[in-house]
């Protein structure tokens, strides 16, 4: 009987260990259940977030007159980061990333779109070796059925080399001369750094606004020692090469008709402090017209905002002047200028700019109104973007110039009725006091409806601001409006800066001077398309 009792409570105690086991097992499966279910809410919440932020992000940039005009590139950048972080926490939080292997073996397999590597990068194949037997009857006789192949980007960290061009001297026996190829030209005269390395550091500084002590930094945390008045001379130097093609861009920007202005400011180091200095842009971009001629802005940089910079600037130009209201361009127009006084052309967008702010701050009726009223000038001015300047103003004389005198109309009797200590009225103002530079696109198919333009090549700008800090000095500015000249020029062509600037360095010391034209980057462009096509 003690045997059978002992049994028994054995097998009582193994069937309440065999209970509770499965009672574990089954709160385990419960809550891993329930994490499951929490993730996937969370994820489709965090995802219909995304979304949202992505069509605000896609319409606000596809919208060039619209809200990305006046809360711009700052809210453009909020809405940019808040996405960025909410794809972050998404995929951080993601079911397959989950510590718990109970919430990742229950992680749905999720397809986001994910879009195909490109065709043209390198594939290197690494092969899984494959069972010699079979894993259920350990039979060696396998014939291969097909494969699976996963793709997954990789990058290679940047490799420096030391380039020895050798120069072979002979020696003649019969005269006893020597003769020795003669020595390469180099990019610059000081130093000895290739054509990639000075695009990368010229890149580095004035494209990605990473300023010479931290690009120092980075080197030597891949071994190699350049400090940062290596750096400064070597960017110096390369200035001097590339004065040139300054030269040239200047000249194609002036032999335009028509020019968009704009400037902004530049922190200019100066005995402990800073001051404000300026850097000025003159864009030629006759695409709006369908002008054949390619774009390209010119830069220029000066200690302050004296309304003479731009007459220096200009000095010898004539033809239509589009920017914004500042009083340093109105010398440019004035009567008896030689060769000839300058027209000036408004800028739409700035008008609308102070009207949207009243809407959007105070709600203001009448400001709404107005910036419904110009939004429709806007959507038709859309539809004759790039046609030839012909039907560009036959369409503005018979559909657009309607909607602009009853938006003046409107205005006027609006004003009227109004203080003129309203905010409304001194923004409706802007319009009124200069009505026939607001109007003169009616009269010209070639002049455009906004400067934006203008302000696009100074975006880069305005972002390098807050790395680099302030110009060391104004000769650092009148360099940086040198490099900006052929950095955004190349931009502007769809020209990889990088590439190019490698190229033209190479090249630029062995190419007499009547072809440097072949160097700027619309000719470059189109000679590396057909090399390209030869190539293939």
């Amino acid at each position: 009987m003690t045997g059978d009792t002992d049994d028994i409570i054995a097998l009582r105690a193994a069937l309440a260990a065999a209970e509770a086991r499965a009672q574990v097992a089954e709160l385990r499966a419960s809550t891993a259940e329930i994490r499951a279910t929490d993730a996937e809410a969370r994820a489709a919440s965090a995802e219909a977030q995304i979304a949202h932020l992505k069509h605000l992000i896609a319409r606000m940039r596809q919208d060039r007159f619209g809200a990305s005009s006046e809360r711009g590139r700052r809210l453009l950048a909020q809405l940019e980061l808040e996405l960025e972080e909410l794809e972050t926490t998404l995929a951080e939080d993601a079911p397959e990333n989950a510590a718990d292997p109970a919430v990742r073996a229950t992680a749905p397999r999720s397809n986001r779109g994910r879009q195909p590597l490109r065709a043209d990068l390198p594939r290197e194949r690494v092969v899984i070796p494959a069972p010699t037997q079979c894993p259920c009857c350990g039979s060696d006789r396998l014939s291969k059925l097909g494969e699976s192949v996963t793709e997954t980007l990789e990058v290679i960290p940047r490799q420096f080399k030391v380039i020895q061009t050798v120069r072979e001297k002979f020696t003649c026996r019969d005269c006893e001369s020597i003769t020795q190829p003669p020595a390469p030209f180099h990019p610059i005269a000081r130093g000895r750094a290739g054509p990639w390395l000075l695009s990368t550091i010229l890149c580095d500084k004035f494209l990605q606004h990473l300023p010479l002590n931290r690009q120092s930094d980075a080197f030597a945390r891949e071994g190699i020692d350049l400090d940062t008045s290596t750096l400064a001379d070597w960017v110096g130097a390369c200035t001097a090469t590339l004065a040139p093609l300054t030269t040239l861009i200047r000249a194609h920007v002036l032999a335009a008709q028509r020019l968009h202005a704009d400037d902004t400011t530049v922190p200019v180091l100066a005995k402990g402090r800073t001051v404000t200095g300026r850097l000025w842009n003159y864009v030629r971009d006759d695409g709006p017209f369908g002008g054949p001629a390619p774009p390209a802005v010119w830069f220029r940089y000066s200690r302050d905002r004296k309304g003479e910079h731009p007459t220096d600037h200009l000095t010898g130009w004539t033809g239509i002047l589009q920017s914004d209201a500042y009083a340093g361009y109105n010398t440019l127009a004035k009567p008896g200028r030689q060769p000839a006084p300058v027209v000036s052309a408004g800028c739409w967008a700035h008008g609308r700019r102070g009207l949207f702010k009243i809407a959007e701050r105070d709600k203001a009726p009448l400001a709404i109104e107005a910036v419904g009223r110009i939004d429709a000038i806007f959507q038709a001015e859309r539809t004759i973007n790039g046609t030839p300047p012909e039907h560009r103003l036959a369409v503005r004389q018979t559909d657009i110039a309607p909607l602009v005198d009853d938006l003046f109309d409107w205005m006027r009797e609006c004003c009227r009725r109004m203080s003129s200590k309203n905010p409304v009225t001194h923004a409706m103002n802007y319009f009124l006091r200069r009505a026939d530079t607001f109007t003169r696109f009616l009269t010209d198919g070639r002049i455009c409806l906004t400067n934006n333009a203008a302000e696009r090549a100074l975006r880069g700008i305005a972002l390098g601001r807050k790395a680099w800090l302030f110009a060391g000095s104004d000769r650092g500015g009148e360099r940086a409006a040198a490099m900006y000249s052929l950095i955004v020029t190349a931009r502007l062509n769809d020209v990889d800066p990088h590439a190019w600037l490698a190229d033209v360095l190479a090249r630029i010391n062995d190419i007499p001077n009547p072809r440097l034209h072949e160097l700027l980057p619309w000719h470059w462009k189109a000679h590396q398309q057909v090399h390209n096509t030869i190539a293939a």
